[in-house]
Parts: structure tokens; sequence; C-alpha cells
């Protein structure tokens, strides 16, 4: 069976075709020529390709071990971990002041998706510390980022994010982790923390743990919760981890899957910690890593469906079984199955998704770059608004297609031996953290949408509406992409109105639609970005002199995900304006099972 082989020919397309990343008006972008690009994900891929791939079943098997609160990773990936951190992968985008490289976000996505297609496991310990880096770049004193900051960019020392307790999950109000205050302004962290990624163990001299807890006497709820930096060690005076912290690991985590990567019981027993930015102001901080870590598990939910799709397509060009239909072949010989519809059908419909889900996680990173690097407002809140649809609808349907994938294995998909059930597992999770996809929903239609009086949803109805209206004398694209999208923008438009004029009079109506209404306007997206990408292959395919088989195929797959996925937003049109008739029907006093014998 082939390992992942990163799809380097659609990076280079996304980036330089349809996003023309060069020609952006922002700083330093012009010196991101193709060359350039080129160099920089050849070298991603090796390293995806020959360190991290060839260990992700092995880390699947062995998994992470607990020797009396000693943190042991899976053979290989103290070496892989070692090779991410000595090519500066870790510090791709972040501030050259403390060792990064400053590349735009664009290409850390990237390289995100090609770590986390080859080991997602692996990959989430520096995923974790990269978003612990920007919070205390974000809200930390310059002490602290001079501190912490250079060994976290480098992942000399890596980094968590502490949430959850055993009582309370998003509900973070319920939180009773609590932080004292002693007289030298350092303050006293007890409490237990569940669910930590990457909690505790030996690829790193140091663990730098950002957590959420309340000072007595603050305000009740969400809004009295402050963050602190928890380190595993503290610093000497030489700023070189001395001291263990009194921090220790009940257990690590029996899990479904990305059983290489260790997911923690911590147990904070007075734990010194140093307060990281203003007193109950630790949400809004800890908020910086949270909406990072969303585009980042959004990228894993792509990455597995990336790496099952290929396994897929390979095991159905080699496995034979039955005959195409009008085959000439004697009765004795099979063909292979992809000449079967349904094994086609199957695969089509998760190359359409990757490809298009690629195209969107690429293009909001440039909208944050740009929000970043140009101080675009407009573009900045339009990838607040997306954020929830990125990581909610891109981990549904990459759960969705790595299981079609698995399915064309038949009962070799189900076995460990081919890695479709690790693909499948590891998957599964990224629909949960960082915000399971319901909350996700919620978010998108409780706050995104009604953003600044809803200008962002009002802009990107109008940008996909002129898009449609500057092309619409384009006979090539009106056909298969232009009227689909009008039609799938009429249902967005409809979905909006009604949620509108139904939800504020009971809001159970917009609870209720939330999901349905998220993925109208992911399948929405991936359709405009099909639209804007077969724009530029029909201008490529015009032209002989650029035209190949390259171009050609995204046409016939972006017709195909318009034909047979974007009409689903009607789908999920009607079922939101039917929410509000069944869903509430049944009260919580009658919503049971029977267990009384028949009458």
């Amino acid at each position: 069976m082939t390992s992942y082989i990163a799809p380097l020919r659609d990076y280079h397309f996304i980036l330089h075709d349809f996003l023309k990343i060069s020609e952006e008006n922002l700083p330093g972008f012009s010196e991101f020529d193709k060359e350039f690009t080129k160099s920089l994900l050849i070298e991603a891929a090796k390293i995806g390709q020959e360190e991290l791939s060839p260990i992700n079943q092995q880390g699947d098997q062995f998994g992470c071990k607990n020797d009396k609160g000693i943190i042991t990773t899976p053979p290989g990936f103290k070496k892989a971990f070692k090779k991410i951190s000595e090519g500066g992968w870790p510090g791709l985008d972040c501030d050259p002041e403390y060792g990064g490289q400053g590349l735009p976000l664009v290409f850390s996505s990237v390289v995100g998706e090609i770590f986390s297609s080859s080991n997602m496991a692996l990959t989430m310990y520096q995923g974790l510390t990269h978003g612990a880096y920007s919070t205390i770049h974000s809200h930390g004193t310059l002490e602290q980022k001079k501190q912490y900051l250079p060994k976290m960019v480098s992942c000399e020392w890596t980094g968590t994010m502490n949430l959850t307790e055993p009582h309370c999950g998003t509900d973070l109000g319920l939180m009773r982790t609590k932080a004292i205050l002693q007289q030298n302004q350092t303050y006293r962290i007890s409490g237990q923390k569940i669910f930590i990624s990457s909690g505790d163990h030996d690829l790193a001299e140091n663990i730098i743990h950002l957590v959420l807890a309340k000072i007595p006497d603050s305000a009740e709820g969400s809004r009295g919760i402050s963050l602190f930096i928890v380190p595993k060690f503290l610093l000497d005076e030489h700023g070189i981890p001395s001291t263990k912290n009194n921090i220790t690991v009940g257990k690590i985590e029996k899990k479904m899957g990305i059983n290489g990567n260790a997911t923690c019981v911590l147990n904070y027993d007075e734990a010194t910690g140093y307060l990281l930015g203003e007193i109950n102001c630790g949400l809004k901080a800890m908020f910086v890593m949270m909406n990072e870590a969303r585009l980042g598990v959004g990228i894993q939910g792509l990455g597995q469906a990336e790496a099952a799709f290929q396994k897929a397509l390979d095991y159905a060009k080699t496995r034979t079984q039955g005959r195409e239909v009008g085959s000439s072949k004697t009765p004795s010989l099979a063909d292979p199955i992809l000449v079967h519809p349904d094994i086609r059908r199957s695969l089509m419909d998760q190359k359409s998704f990757v490809e298009g889900g690629r195209a969107f996680s690429v293009w909001i990173a440039l909208h944050l770059d740009k929000g970043k690097l140009a101080l675009d407002k407009e573009s900045e809140d339009l990838a607040s608004l997306l954020t929830p649809v990125l990581k909610a609808y891109l981990t549904d349907m990459g759960f969705d297609m790595t299981v079609k994938a698995q399915q064309i294995f038949g009962g070799h998909g189900y076995i460990e031996d081919l890695g479709m059930s690790q693909l499948c597992r590891d998957a599964r999770i990224a629909m949960i953290y960082e915000g399971a996809n319901g909350i996700q929903a919620i978010d998108l239609v409780g706050r995104k949408l009604l953003a600044n009086n809803g200008k962002s949803i009002t802009n990107l109805i109008n940008i996909i509406t002129d898009f449609i209206g500057s092309n619409i004398n384009d006979n090539q694209l009106k056909k298969n992409f232009l009227i689909p999208l009008e039609l799938s923008l009429t249902d967005l438009k409809s979905a909006l109105e009604f949620l509108m004029s139904n939800g504020i009079k009971d809001p159970n109506i917009a609870l209720g639609g939330a999901t349905d209404f998220l993925h109208l306007l992911g399948n929405l997206m991936l359709g405009f970005m099909w639209s804007q990408m077969a724009k530029v292959a029909y201008k490529k395919t015009n032209d002989s002199a650029s035209a190949d088989d390259f171009f050609l195929n995204k046409l016939k797959t972006g017709a195909y995900y318009m034909s047979n996925h974007l009409p689903m937003t009607n789908l999920r049109l009607k079922r939101l304006r039917e929410t509000s008739n069944t869903i509430m029907e049944i009260n919580s006093n009658e919503l049971h099972y029977f267990d009384s014998n028949p009458q």
C-alpha cells in the first residue's frame, strides 16, 4: 500500500493560479514566487513522507506509556520531532524577533495539512505549542515573551491548553480550578484538568501549560476566569528549567484514536503560575489559542480525508473484483474495482471534497493574513465569520469521506493491517475537540451572524454575487458552475431570512437549525471555491501554452461537486424550515425510551 504523498501540484495551483499570492499587495508577498513555494513545499513533503508517515501506524499501535508519572511517546516520535524542530517548521509563521521565520499563515496552513495527513498525532505536539506561543505573544508581558517564546518557537519547549474539567467542558463558568495570589505576585494553582492534548511527554525539556482558573472573589461565571502560565519545570535565574512544578499526570486517557498523542489528566496541587494578561480576562486571551486551534483542526479533518482518499484510490486501482459492464474479458478474469460506478462515485465524492476544502482553508488563511498584515478589518471579520464553518464542516465531511474511503476496502478496511481503521478513528476526534461541532454551529448562528449588525455575512453574499455577475457572460463557466452557485446562494439568503424572521421570536428555531445552516454555508463555500478555480482552469485549458490534463481534471472534478453535492444546500434549507415544527415537539420529560412490556 502506497504511503501518503503530498499533493504538491494542487498546492501550487491554489497558491499561484487561484489565489495569486505573489500579486497580493501585502508586506513581503511579492517575494513568494513559484520557485520559493516549490522549494518550501518539497522540503515539507520530505519531512511528511519520509519522517512522519512511516511511523504513523506504529504510533497508533504502541501509543504513549505512563510509567509512574514518566510519559514516553511511541518509537520514532522523538527522532521525527527533533527533525521537525531542527528544520524550523514549528516557527514557520512566528515572529522573527523570537526566532520565527515570519512567513504568512497561508504557508503554515499548507504545511499543517501535509504534516497532519502524514501523522496527525505527532503533529499535534507542535500545533498546541504554536497556539500557546500565539497567546503569550498576544497577551504576555515583554518579560514573559522573552522568557518563553524563543524556546517555544523552536519547540525545545512545547505548550498546552488547559480548559476542560471533569464536570465542565463548554460551560467554563462552572470551573473549579483556583488561583491564589502569593506575596511574590505568583499564584498557587490547584485543580484538575482533563483531555489535555500533549499534556506530558518526552519530546521537549519543558512544557508550558496555559491554564484557566478562578481567583477567589472574582466575578461569577465565565467573567471571572483568568489565564496563567504554569510551566512543568520552573525556570532559574538564568531561564533554565530547574525545579519540578507541582503538576502530576493522573493518567493518560485511553482513546478511540490519536494514540500517539499523550492526552492527559493533569493535577495541579498548588503549582506555581504566572498571570497571563489581565485578571478576569482569561477567556478572551485563550480565544487567541482556541481560534487558531479551530483553523488547525479543520485542516486536520481535511488531512485525514486526503490520506484516506490516496489509500482508497490506490486500492481501487489494484483490487480486482467483478467485471466492468460490457467488458470483453473472459469470465475467469476480474477488473480493478475502480471501473465500477459506485466505487467511482465514492472516490469522486472524496476527491471533490478534499480539493474544494483545501482551497477553502487556504482562502481563509489568506484573509487572516490580510487582516494581520494589512489591518484589513473586512477580511478579518470574514475569516472570523467562517472559522466555525471551516472547523465544523471540514471535520464533519472529512470524517464522512474517510469512512467512504474505508468502505472501498470492504473487510480489509475494518481490520488494522492497511491503516484505514486508524484514519477513521483519528479523524473522529476533530469533530469533538476545540469546541464540538454543535457548539460551532451555535457560535455561527448565535454570535457570528449577528456581529457588526450582520455586515460580515452581507459582505460574503455581495462577494459571491459580484463574482457571479462579473462572469455571467462566460458561457463555459455559466452552465456547470455559475447557475448552480446562484441557486445555492438563493438557498443561503432564504435560510437567513427564515432565521431572522423566526429566530428572534423563538430562539429554539435558530438553535435547532444551526447545524443545518452551518452545513448549508459550508457546502456553498466549497461551491464558491470550485467556481473560482474553474474560471482559472478554463482559462488554462483555452491557452494551449499552459493546457495539460491537470486543469481538465480540475474542471471535471469541480463539475461533479457542483452537480452532486452543491444541491445539498436546498435539502439543508428544507430541514432548517421544518426543524421548528418537530425538534422540540417532545419535551424533556417525554424524551425517554420505553422499557415496559407490550400491552
